[in-house]
Protein backbone atom coordinates (compact mmCIF):
# COMPACT_ATOMS: atom_id res chain seq x y z
CA UNK A 1 0.00 0.00 0.00
CA UNK A 2 1.30 3.39 -0.85
CA UNK A 3 2.07 5.82 1.76
CA UNK A 4 1.69 8.84 -0.54
CA UNK A 5 1.51 12.74 0.33
CA UNK A 6 -2.18 12.83 1.85
CA UNK A 7 -2.03 9.81 4.00
CA UNK A 8 0.80 11.46 5.38
CA UNK A 9 -0.55 14.54 6.30
CA UNK A 10 -3.24 12.98 7.48
CA UNK A 11 -1.44 10.86 9.96
CA UNK A 12 0.75 14.13 10.93
CA UNK A 13 -2.36 15.84 11.48
CA UNK A 14 -4.06 13.08 13.71
CA UNK A 15 -0.70 12.79 15.33
CA UNK A 16 -0.71 16.96 16.26
CA UNK A 17 -3.60 16.49 17.20
CA UNK A 18 -3.77 13.81 19.83
CA UNK A 19 -0.66 15.72 20.89
CA UNK A 20 -2.55 18.20 22.08
CA UNK A 21 -5.43 16.92 23.33
CA UNK A 22 -4.46 13.51 24.19
CA UNK A 23 -8.46 12.65 22.97
CA UNK A 24 -9.07 9.78 19.63
CA UNK A 25 -9.02 11.97 16.38
CA UNK A 26 -12.02 10.75 14.06
CA UNK A 27 -12.62 12.60 10.45
CA UNK A 28 -15.17 15.22 11.44
CA UNK A 29 -12.22 16.91 13.26
CA UNK A 30 -9.83 16.39 10.71
CA UNK A 31 -11.83 17.53 8.18
CA UNK A 32 -11.48 21.03 9.75
CA UNK A 33 -7.49 20.56 9.92
CA UNK A 34 -6.39 19.82 6.72
CA UNK A 35 -4.85 22.37 3.83
CA UNK A 36 -6.62 20.33 1.31
CA UNK A 37 -10.15 19.19 0.85
CA UNK A 38 -11.60 16.07 0.52
CA UNK A 39 -14.57 14.35 1.48
CA UNK A 40 -15.04 12.62 5.12
CA UNK A 41 -15.79 9.44 3.07
CA UNK A 42 -12.10 9.54 1.69
CA UNK A 43 -10.70 10.43 4.88
CA UNK A 44 -12.43 7.48 6.18
CA UNK A 45 -10.93 5.49 3.82
CA UNK A 46 -7.61 6.80 4.75
CA UNK A 47 -7.63 6.73 7.89
CA UNK A 48 -8.29 2.74 7.57
CA UNK A 49 -5.49 2.33 5.40
CA UNK A 50 -3.27 4.12 7.90
CA UNK A 51 -4.85 1.40 10.48
CA UNK A 52 -4.06 -1.11 7.87
CA UNK A 53 -0.64 -0.28 7.58
CA UNK A 54 0.17 -0.40 11.63
CA UNK A 55 0.17 3.32 11.82
CA UNK A 56 -2.66 4.20 13.68
CA UNK A 57 -4.76 2.32 16.45
CA UNK A 58 -8.63 2.39 17.34
CA UNK A 59 -9.66 2.52 21.27
CA UNK A 60 -12.38 -0.29 21.76
CA UNK A 61 -14.64 2.69 23.42
CA UNK A 62 -13.87 5.50 20.59
CA UNK A 63 -14.60 5.91 17.11
CA UNK A 64 -11.50 7.99 16.43
CA UNK A 65 -7.98 6.74 16.17
CA UNK A 66 -4.89 7.73 17.86
CA UNK A 67 -1.25 7.32 16.89
CA UNK A 68 0.67 3.69 16.90
CA UNK A 69 4.30 3.13 18.33
CA UNK A 70 5.21 2.94 14.87
CA UNK A 71 3.00 5.93 13.54
CA UNK A 72 5.07 7.76 16.35
CA UNK A 73 8.26 6.92 14.84
CA UNK A 74 7.42 7.65 10.53
CA UNK A 75 6.47 10.92 11.94
CA UNK A 76 9.57 11.81 13.60
CA UNK A 77 11.86 10.42 11.20
CA UNK A 78 9.99 11.82 8.19
CA UNK A 79 6.86 14.01 8.68
CA UNK A 80 7.53 16.67 11.55
CA UNK A 81 9.03 20.22 11.21
CA UNK A 82 10.68 21.30 14.69
CA UNK A 83 9.90 24.29 15.83
CA UNK A 84 12.96 26.38 16.17
CA UNK A 85 13.56 27.78 19.33
CA UNK A 86 12.90 32.11 19.70
CA UNK A 87 15.17 34.09 21.30
CA UNK A 88 12.54 34.21 24.58
CA UNK A 89 13.26 30.10 24.74
CA UNK A 90 17.01 30.34 24.54
CA UNK A 91 16.77 33.00 27.07
CA UNK A 92 14.70 31.00 28.87
CA UNK A 93 16.64 27.90 29.09
CA UNK A 94 19.73 30.58 29.72
CA UNK A 95 18.09 31.94 32.58
CA UNK A 96 17.85 28.30 34.32
CA UNK A 97 22.13 28.29 34.18
CA UNK A 98 22.83 31.85 35.43
CA UNK A 99 25.05 30.97 38.20
CA UNK A 100 27.96 32.50 39.66
CA UNK A 101 31.20 30.15 39.55
CA UNK A 102 29.28 26.63 39.64
CA UNK A 103 30.14 24.18 41.63
CA UNK A 104 29.69 20.74 38.97
CA UNK A 105 28.64 18.52 40.88
CA UNK A 106 25.18 21.16 41.99
CA UNK A 107 25.16 21.76 38.16
CA UNK A 108 24.30 18.38 36.70
CA UNK A 109 22.26 17.77 39.69
CA UNK A 110 20.33 21.30 39.41
CA UNK A 111 19.97 20.79 35.59
CA UNK A 112 18.27 17.90 36.27
CA UNK A 113 15.72 19.26 38.62
CA UNK A 114 15.58 22.21 36.39
CA UNK A 115 14.75 20.29 32.96
CA UNK A 116 12.53 18.58 34.98
CA UNK A 117 9.95 21.27 36.11
CA UNK A 118 10.60 22.96 32.15
CA UNK A 119 9.13 20.14 30.22
CA UNK A 120 7.44 18.73 33.12
CA UNK A 121 8.85 14.91 32.62
CA UNK A 122 11.35 12.57 34.97
CA UNK A 123 14.63 13.61 33.84
CA UNK A 124 17.89 11.58 33.98
CA UNK A 125 21.48 14.17 33.91
CA UNK A 126 24.69 11.82 34.05
CA UNK A 127 27.98 11.84 32.76
CA UNK A 128 30.73 9.70 32.42
CA UNK A 129 34.30 9.52 32.56
CA UNK A 130 36.58 8.71 29.75
CA UNK A 131 39.56 5.78 30.38
CA UNK A 132 42.61 8.62 30.22
CA UNK A 133 41.65 10.63 32.49
CA UNK A 134 44.45 10.04 35.67
CA UNK A 135 45.08 11.23 39.16
CA UNK A 136 46.33 14.86 38.80
CA UNK A 137 47.16 15.16 42.41
CA UNK A 138 46.48 14.41 46.42
CA UNK A 139 46.53 16.91 48.84
CA UNK A 140 45.92 16.94 52.73
CA UNK A 141 44.23 19.62 54.42
CA UNK A 142 44.19 19.10 58.59
CA UNK A 143 40.89 19.99 59.98
CA UNK A 144 41.84 19.31 63.61
CA UNK A 145 44.59 17.15 65.00
CA UNK A 146 41.91 14.22 64.40
CA UNK A 147 40.91 15.18 61.20
CA UNK A 148 41.83 15.18 57.66
CA UNK A 149 40.07 16.44 54.86
CA UNK A 150 41.57 14.59 51.44
CA UNK A 151 41.48 15.81 48.21
CA UNK A 152 41.30 14.15 44.59
CA UNK A 153 42.11 16.07 41.73
CA UNK A 154 41.48 14.13 38.35
CA UNK A 155 43.35 15.40 35.21
CA UNK A 156 39.52 16.49 33.82
CA UNK A 157 38.98 18.53 36.47
CA UNK A 158 37.13 16.94 38.65
CA UNK A 159 37.82 17.74 42.33
CA UNK A 160 36.75 15.05 44.99
CA UNK A 161 36.99 15.51 48.94
CA UNK A 162 36.57 13.38 51.87
CA UNK A 163 36.68 13.74 55.44
CA UNK A 164 38.60 11.63 57.44
CA UNK A 165 38.46 10.96 61.39
CA UNK A 166 41.22 9.03 62.88
CA UNK A 167 41.44 7.48 65.83
CA UNK A 168 45.45 9.08 66.63
CA UNK A 169 46.53 12.53 66.59
CA UNK A 170 48.18 13.64 63.46
CA UNK A 171 50.97 16.24 62.98
CA UNK A 172 52.67 18.27 59.85
CA UNK A 173 55.04 15.53 59.98
CA UNK A 174 53.01 12.75 58.90
CA UNK A 175 50.81 14.88 56.83
CA UNK A 176 53.32 15.61 55.04
CA UNK A 177 54.98 12.12 54.27
CA UNK A 178 51.39 10.89 53.63
CA UNK A 179 51.33 13.44 50.68
CA UNK A 180 54.27 12.79 49.09
CA UNK A 181 53.65 9.08 49.94
CA UNK A 182 50.22 8.91 48.24
CA UNK A 183 51.19 11.77 45.29
CA UNK A 184 54.43 9.09 44.38
CA UNK A 185 51.82 5.95 44.10
CA UNK A 186 48.43 7.69 42.23
CA UNK A 187 49.55 10.68 40.54
CA UNK A 188 49.57 9.87 37.00
CA UNK A 189 47.70 6.79 37.28
CA UNK A 190 44.28 6.18 35.19
CA UNK A 191 41.36 6.04 37.26
CA UNK A 192 40.42 2.84 35.85
CA UNK A 193 43.92 1.30 36.58
CA UNK A 194 43.01 1.98 40.59
CA UNK A 195 41.63 -1.04 41.71
CA UNK A 196 41.35 -3.34 44.94
CA UNK A 197 44.35 -5.27 44.13
CA UNK A 198 46.49 -2.14 43.26
CA UNK A 199 45.16 -0.64 46.88
CA UNK A 200 46.85 -3.62 48.27
CA UNK A 201 49.99 -3.39 46.75
CA UNK A 202 50.12 0.00 47.78
CA UNK A 203 49.52 -0.79 51.34
CA UNK A 204 52.63 -2.67 51.41
CA UNK A 205 54.65 -0.36 50.32
CA UNK A 206 54.06 1.14 53.82
CA UNK A 207 55.37 -1.83 55.45
CA UNK A 208 54.86 -1.50 59.71
CA UNK A 209 52.62 1.84 58.67
CA UNK A 210 49.86 0.26 56.69
CA UNK A 211 47.38 -0.14 59.75
CA UNK A 212 47.60 3.45 60.58
CA UNK A 213 47.21 5.12 56.96
CA UNK A 214 44.80 2.07 55.79
CA UNK A 215 41.98 4.55 56.61
CA UNK A 216 43.56 7.23 54.41
CA UNK A 217 44.11 5.07 51.28
CA UNK A 218 40.32 3.36 51.38
CA UNK A 219 39.28 7.08 51.35
CA UNK A 220 41.57 7.41 48.31
CA UNK A 221 40.46 4.72 46.78
CA UNK A 222 36.84 5.86 46.97
CA UNK A 223 37.60 8.65 45.81
CA UNK A 224 38.95 7.61 42.71
CA UNK A 225 36.01 5.52 41.94
CA UNK A 226 33.81 8.20 42.62
CA UNK A 227 35.22 10.37 40.24
CA UNK A 228 35.68 7.11 37.88
CA UNK A 229 32.24 6.37 38.07
CA UNK A 230 30.81 9.80 36.90
CA UNK A 231 28.09 11.60 37.94
CA UNK A 232 24.26 10.54 37.98
CA UNK A 233 20.73 12.46 39.10
CA UNK A 234 17.24 12.38 38.51
CA UNK A 235 14.83 15.10 38.58
CA UNK A 236 10.98 15.14 38.74
CA UNK A 237 10.26 11.55 39.23
CA UNK A 238 7.16 12.39 41.11
CA UNK A 239 5.83 14.12 37.66
CA UNK A 240 5.23 10.71 36.55
CA UNK A 241 2.16 10.27 38.82
CA UNK A 242 0.51 13.07 37.15
CA UNK A 243 0.05 11.33 34.20
CA UNK A 244 -2.75 8.62 33.26
CA UNK A 245 -0.52 6.88 30.87
CA UNK A 246 1.53 5.78 33.98
CA UNK A 247 -1.43 4.88 36.58
CA UNK A 248 -0.15 1.13 36.51
CA UNK A 249 3.50 1.64 35.49
CA UNK A 250 5.05 4.44 37.83
CA UNK A 251 6.63 2.90 40.52
CA UNK A 252 8.52 0.44 38.11
CA UNK A 253 10.10 3.43 36.13
CA UNK A 254 11.06 5.45 39.08
CA UNK A 255 12.60 1.82 40.58
CA UNK A 256 14.52 1.37 36.68
CA UNK A 257 15.56 5.00 36.91
CA UNK A 258 17.43 4.96 40.23
CA UNK A 259 19.19 1.75 38.83
CA UNK A 260 22.10 3.43 37.66
CA UNK A 261 23.69 0.58 35.77
CA UNK A 262 20.37 0.11 33.37
CA UNK A 263 19.56 3.46 32.74
CA UNK A 264 23.73 4.30 31.69
CA UNK A 265 23.12 1.38 29.38
CA UNK A 266 19.82 3.24 27.78
CA UNK A 267 21.39 6.33 27.59
CA UNK A 268 23.59 5.05 25.37
CA UNK A 269 27.17 6.35 24.48
CA UNK A 270 26.98 7.65 20.52
CA UNK A 271 28.31 10.53 19.95
CA UNK A 272 26.82 13.40 20.00
CA UNK A 273 22.99 14.01 18.53
CA UNK A 274 19.75 13.30 20.14
CA UNK A 275 17.55 9.85 19.98
CA UNK A 276 14.01 9.57 20.71
CA UNK A 277 12.59 5.88 21.88
CA UNK A 278 9.27 5.49 21.26
CA UNK A 279 7.41 2.71 23.69
CA UNK A 280 8.29 -0.62 23.15
CA UNK A 281 11.22 0.57 21.16
CA UNK A 282 12.51 0.45 24.27
CA UNK A 283 14.85 -2.15 25.50
CA UNK A 284 13.83 -2.08 29.07
CA UNK A 285 9.34 -3.16 29.13
CA UNK A 286 9.22 -0.53 31.99
CA UNK A 287 9.28 1.98 29.35
CA UNK A 288 7.07 0.25 26.88
CA UNK A 289 4.37 2.54 27.53
CA UNK A 290 6.10 5.61 27.48
CA UNK A 291 9.42 7.52 25.46
CA UNK A 292 12.87 8.72 26.14
CA UNK A 293 14.32 11.01 24.52
CA UNK A 294 18.15 11.47 25.11
CA UNK A 295 20.69 14.45 24.24
CA UNK A 296 24.44 13.79 24.79
CA UNK A 297 26.99 16.44 24.77
CA UNK A 298 30.48 16.92 24.90
CA UNK A 299 32.06 18.17 28.34
CA UNK A 300 35.72 19.74 26.57
CA UNK A 301 37.12 17.24 23.70
CA UNK A 302 35.13 14.47 25.48
CA UNK A 303 31.72 13.09 24.52
CA UNK A 304 31.07 11.66 28.50
CA UNK A 305 27.53 13.47 29.29
CA UNK A 306 23.94 12.36 28.75
CA UNK A 307 20.31 14.16 30.02
CA UNK A 308 17.69 12.00 29.40
CA UNK A 309 13.72 13.02 29.50
CA UNK A 310 11.12 10.23 29.84
CA UNK A 311 7.05 11.16 29.51
CA UNK A 312 4.61 9.84 28.17
CA UNK A 313 4.79 8.52 24.07
CA UNK A 314 2.15 11.59 23.47
CA UNK A 315 5.07 14.65 23.85
CA UNK A 316 5.12 17.49 21.72
CA UNK A 317 8.28 16.24 20.37
CA UNK A 318 8.67 19.35 17.83
CA UNK A 319 9.10 21.11 20.50
CA UNK A 320 10.67 18.79 22.90
CA UNK A 321 13.63 18.01 20.84
CA UNK A 322 14.91 21.37 19.67
CA UNK A 323 15.25 22.27 23.65
CA UNK A 324 16.27 19.51 24.52
CA UNK A 325 19.51 19.75 22.20
CA UNK A 326 19.95 23.01 22.92
CA UNK A 327 19.76 22.58 27.06
CA UNK A 328 22.26 19.58 26.48
CA UNK A 329 24.84 22.14 24.39
CA UNK A 330 24.36 24.58 27.21
CA UNK A 331 25.25 22.31 29.88
CA UNK A 332 27.95 20.96 28.19
CA UNK A 333 29.56 23.99 27.31
CA UNK A 334 29.22 25.51 31.11
CA UNK A 335 30.58 21.96 32.53
CA UNK A 336 33.83 22.54 30.03
CA UNK A 337 34.15 25.87 31.37
CA UNK A 338 33.71 25.21 35.14
CA UNK A 339 36.45 21.73 34.75
CA UNK A 340 38.63 24.11 32.58
CA UNK A 341 38.81 26.82 35.22
CA UNK A 342 39.47 23.78 38.02
CA UNK A 343 42.47 22.56 35.57
CA UNK A 344 43.34 25.71 35.00
CA UNK A 345 43.83 26.85 38.74
CA UNK A 346 45.46 23.53 39.34
CA UNK A 347 48.10 24.28 36.74
CA UNK A 348 48.95 27.12 38.25
CA UNK A 349 49.17 25.90 41.93
CA UNK A 350 51.48 22.91 40.88
CA UNK A 351 54.00 25.68 39.13
CA UNK A 352 54.10 27.21 42.31
CA UNK A 353 54.85 24.45 44.41
CA UNK A 354 57.51 23.37 41.85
Amino acid sequence: MQFDERKQKILAAIIETYIRTGEPVGSKTLSGLLDFSVSPATIRNEMAALFDMGLLEQPHTSSGRIPSHLGYRVYIDRLMSEKPLTPADMAAIDSLFNVSDPDPDRLLEDAADSLADYTGCATIAATTTPKNVTVRRIDIVPADPFTLVLLVIASNGVVKSKVCRLGYRTNAGITDFFRKFSNDRFVGRTLSDISSQYLSSVAVALGEYSQVFNPLLVAIYELCREVYEGQYYLGGQEMLLTYNEFSDSALDIMKLINRREDMNQLLGADAGGIRVFIGKENSRSELAGSSLVVARFRIGSNDCGAIGVIGPVRMDYSTLLPHLQYFAEKLGRLLSATYEHETGEEDHEGKTEG
